[in-house]
């Protein structure tokens, strides 16, 4: 994944006022730290921001830009959505350093189909892994093909990429394979929800006065 280069500009004003002006602008409040240098109050604009991470996932390196001072290479460690505008609120950037080992979260993408008569439940969607600043794999695959129902797929059977390693238990379960139940047994269920109805009249509930 190769970094993606954004311009930003300090940030003079702090609080929720200063953020609330700061995207009214367009532009999203972010901190950049990292290394042992002083945290920086930076903005971004919002749109080439959201692009970036549309594109590249949550993982997407970025050289910023400031005026007046050197390309710092940065990774978003947190962002906060608005869930309503699905805007970007505020963003922590960490500054990574070429050849640089991080730990990250990334996406596992299921492939395959797993056998017939079975069904396929997710139970982690993501594994932490140590990779390379500048390498960071965008997805990482699991094969479920041909999977009968009890079996599991756990971190150690998901492929990884050259130069990343498991930082995640090997044991952590992704996936697992159940066998469906049979149209019979979702009748049956059905039936079992389904309210009992009876001819006896309602019994009173209080006595006439």
């Amino acid at each position: 994944m190769s970094e993606v280069k954004i311009s930003a500009e300090p940030r003079t004003e702090f609080g929720k006022g200063g953020a609330r002006r700061t995207r009214r602008a367009g532009k999203v409040p972010a901190v950049l730290y990292g290394h042992g240098e002083k945290p920086q109050h930076i903005a971004l604009p919002a749109r080439e921001f959201a692009a970036a991470i549309r594109h590249g996932g949550l993982n997407q390196i970025f050289a910023i830009d400031i005026a007046g001072a050197a390309t710092t290479l940065a990774l978003a460690k947190a962002i906060q959505r608005d869930p309503i505008k699905d805007t970007f609120e505020h963003v922590d950037l960490l500054i990574v350093k070429r050849g640089e080992q991080v730990t990250v979260e990334v996406p596992v993408h299921l492939i395959g189909e797993a056998a017939r008569g079975t069904l396929v439940v997710t139970e982690n969607s993501t594994l932490t892994v140590n990779a390379e600043a500048l390498h960071l794999p965008e997805y990482l695959e699991a094969s479920i093909e041909g999977l009968e129902g009890g079996s599991r797929v756990t971190a150690a059977d998901v492929t990884l990429p050259s130069g990343t390693e498991l930082a995640a238990d090997p044991e952590m379960v992704i996936a697992m394979v159940t066998v469906a139940p049979s149209a019979e047994q979702l009748e049956g269920e059905t039936a079992e929800e389904a309210p009992v109805e009876t001819d006896e009249a309602p019994a009173e509930t209080a006595a006439q006065a």
